[in-house]
C-alpha cells in the first residue's frame, strides 16, 4: 500500500513536468509568432536562415494565422480553413489563445481553461490537417489534447504551481473560471 501512494504521488511530478512543457511549448509559440524569433516565424523554409524581426512578426504587421491556415491545410475542411486564414479576429483569438494557455499551463494558474483552451486549439488544427498521414485518424495534435485532459483533472493535486497562491488573488475569486 505505501509503495501504491508513493508512486501515485511520484506520478504528480511527471503531471507537472508535462503541464510545464506543454505550457513552455505553448508561450514560445506566443513569442515566437508576436516578435519572429527565428523558429517557425522568420525563418526560410529553403535555407533555413533566421531574419528575426521580419515582416512576418505580428508585431511588424504579420499575421500569426495566415502561413498554416493559408498554406497547410487540407481535407475535407481546407477551404473554411483558407476563409479564416489572417482575419483580424482569428489572429487576436489565436494568440489571446497561446498566451493564456502557455502562461497557465506553465505557472500553474488557471489550468483547466488553459487545458479546455489548449485541447480545443489542438482538435482545431487536427480538423485542419485531415487526414493525418502516420496514422489513420490520430496525430500528434490528438495525443497533446489527450495529454492537456490528463493535465486538468489532476490540477487539484498540482504540484510546482502557483495555484494556492492564485486561488486567493481576487481576480480568481471574482471569476471562478480562471481557478
Amino acid at each position: 500500500m505505501a509503495l501504491k501512494k508513493h508512486i501515485a504521488d511520484a506520478s504528480l511530478y511527471v503531471w507537472a513536468l508535462l503541464r510545464i512543457a506543454f505550457g513552455y511549448i505553448f508561450l514560445w509559440a506566443f513569442l515566437d509568432k508576436l516578435f519572429g524569433l527565428g523558429f517557425s516565424t522568420c525563418r526560410d523554409k529553403i535555407t533555413a536562415v533566421i531574419s528575426g524581426g521580419c515582416s512576418q512578426a505580428w508585431a511588424h504587421g504579420g499575421s500569426p494565422t495566415k502561413g498554416f491556415l493559408g498554406n497547410a491545410t487540407t481535407g475535407p475542411f481546407k477551404d473554411f480553413y483558407h476563409h479564416l486564414a489572417g482575419q483580424m479576429w482569428v489572429n487576436w483569438l489565436f494568440m489571446l489563445g497561446l498566451l493564456v494557455i502557455g502562461l497557465g499551463l506553465l505557472l500553474g494558474i488557471w489550468v483547466r481553461l488553459a487545458a479546455f483552451a489548449g485541447i480545443v486549439m489542438m482538435l482545431l488544427m487536427w480538423s485542419a490537417l485531415l487526414w493525418p498521414v502516420n496514422a489513420p485518424g490520430v496525430d500528434e495534435h490528438i495525443i497533446y489534447a489527450l495529454a492537456l485532459f490528463g493535465i486538468a483533472l489532476v490540477d487539484d493535486n498540482q504540484v510546482w504551481g502557483l495555484r494556492s497562491w492564485w486561488r486567493k488573488t481576487r481576480l480568481a475569486k471574482v471569476a471562478p473560471f480562471l481557478r
